[in-house]
C-alpha cells in the first residue's frame, strides 16, 4: 500500500473510532507523545486526548465526522495533511444539535505498526448549535434502532 492510501485509511479510521467510541481502536491512532489543538482546545499527549474525547462524547451522544479534500505532502517517514471536516453532534438528552466545518492541519510519522498521528488539530469555518425544540418533528435514531416501518 501507498504512502498516501495508508494515512487516509489511519485517518478515516480515526474518525470510525471517535464516532463509533471504539477508545482503544481511536488510541491506536495515535504515538504516545501526539500533540492536539481543536480550534483552542489543546492536548500536549495521547492519554489527554483519548481521554478527553471518551469522556466528553460518551454513549447518548451522536457523532458524525466526515473528512475530505486532502492535501497530503509525505517526506520519508514524516508526512503532513490537511482535510476539509464537516461534524455534526446530536445529543438528544439535551434537546442538542451541533454542525460544524473546519480544516484539519495534521502531521505523520511511520512507525513499526504503520502510520500514526503526531498532531492533529484543526481551525473552525463555521459552527451552528440547534435547541431541537426549535425543530418540530425532529426524530432521532440512535445506534441499531430501526429507521424504517
Amino acid at each position: 500500500m501507498d504512502d498516501i492510501t495508508a494515512i487516509s485509511q489511519l485517518k478515516y479510521r480515526y474518525l470510525r473510532t471517535l464516532d463509533t467510541k471504539q477508545w482503544d481502536e481511536f488510541a491506536d491512532c495515535f504515538v504516545p507523545d501526539t500533540t492536539g489543538d481543536y480550534n483552542g482546545l489543546l492536548f500536549d499527549n495521547r492519554d489527554a486526548l483519548v481521554s478527553y474525547m471518551k469522556e466528553n462524547l460518551p454513549e447518548g451522544f451522536l457523532t458524525m465526522h466526515q473528512v475530505h479534500h486532502p492535501e497530503i505532502e509525505v517526506d520519508g517517514d514524516t508526512a503532513t495533511a490537511r482535510w476539509y471536516l464537516q461534524d455534526k453532534v446530536i445529543v438528544p438528552a439535551f434537546q442538542f444539535m451541533l454542525e460544524g466545518a473546519a480544516f484539519y492541519s495534521d502531521r505523520y510519522v511511520r512507525t513499526p505498526e504503520g502510520w500514526r498521528v503526531a498532531h492533529t488539530g484543526y481551525r473552525r469555518t463555521f459552527e451552528v448549535t440547534y435547541d431541537l425544540k426549535d425543530l418540530p418533528g425532529t426524530k432521532i435514531n440512535g445506534p441499531g434502532e430501526h429507521t424504517h416501518v
